[in-house]
């Protein structure tokens, strides 16, 4: 990883995870809201790629100084445009519902087997996928059960993903990375070669590797080294700071480099 001062490019668009990029303790504060709104205010379009819930990116579509948002891990982009909300999913409502159904069964199992581990808070409001909470509202749990609410997603035949307080698990052959291609596809007509040269992105967990891989223009926010140990496709540049701070670093220097 190298360091932030590094980068030189001149990017359009920047996609960005939520918790610990742009939060600290599970609180967005002014610094990086505000470096949000310079990026917006300098052209850029800035798209949230996310595992939190539909309930919430709606309302962050909506208020927000956003051109989108991608949530619960890949499973639907949202876009409010010209006073309309724009939502594309992955599934169909029916396979949805069915895959929902099958989600019920380990909301209900993987707690039991996976002692001080609860289903997330924010779940009510999810379409699309399970999160069970490890370090949010509950006491951080060992990596060891980490690993084990992962094993049992993937013994159901569900994809699981770590975030750095959540496991996220769903039916279906999608990711953030996925989506986040879909989107700038569809609504700004990039294609892959485009997206790699005019997008970056921005995280902070194992969670967003596929992205970090993805993208030359890959930044993590300093916390990202609490994870290097596990870390096949790291970021491209790291920022000095954890979380919001990070990402209000990284703000500067793309704008910095902008055309």
């Amino acid at each position: 990883m190298r360091k932030l001062s590094e980068f030189q490019s001149s990017v359009d668009f920047i996609l960005t995870d939520i918790d610990d990029t742009l939060t600290d303790e599970g609180q967005l504060h002014a610094e990086a809201y505000a470096a949000l709104w310079a990026l917006h205010g300098a052209g850029l379009h800035v798209i949230p790629v996310t595992g939190r819930p539909a309930g919430w990116c709606e309302m962050i579509a909506r208020m927000w100084p956003v051109a989108g948002v991608v949530g619960e891990n890949g499973g639907f982009w949202f876009r409010y445009h010209e006073r309309r909300m724009k939502r594309d999913f992955f599934f169909d409502s029916a396979t949805i519902a069915a895959n929902r159904r099958r989600l019920d069964l380990l909301q209900q199992d993987i707690p039991r087997q996976v002692p001080g581990s609860a289903v997330a808070s924010d779940q009510f409001c999810r379409l699309m996928d399970l999160a069970i909470d490890f370090c949010e509202d509950v006491p951080a749990l060992p990596r060891e059960s980490v690993e084990k609410i992962v094993k049992l997603f993937e013994a159901a035949g569900a994809q699981a993903k770590v975030s750095s307080i959540h496991v996220n698990g769903w039916f279906g052959d999608y990711d953030k990375l996925t989506m986040a291609r879909r989107f700038l596809r569809s609504e700004f007509s990039l294609s892959d070669d485009d997206i790699r040269r005019r997008a970056a992105f921005c995280g902070d967990s194992p969670n967003d590797e596929p992205m970090f891989a993805a993208f030359p223009h890959g930044f993590g926010v300093a916390n990202i080294r609490d994870f290097s140990d596990r870390l096949r496709s790291p970021p491209a540049y790291i920022a000095p700071s954890r979380g919001g701070r990070g990402f209000a670093e990284i703000a500067r220097a793309l704008l910095k480099n902008r055309r």
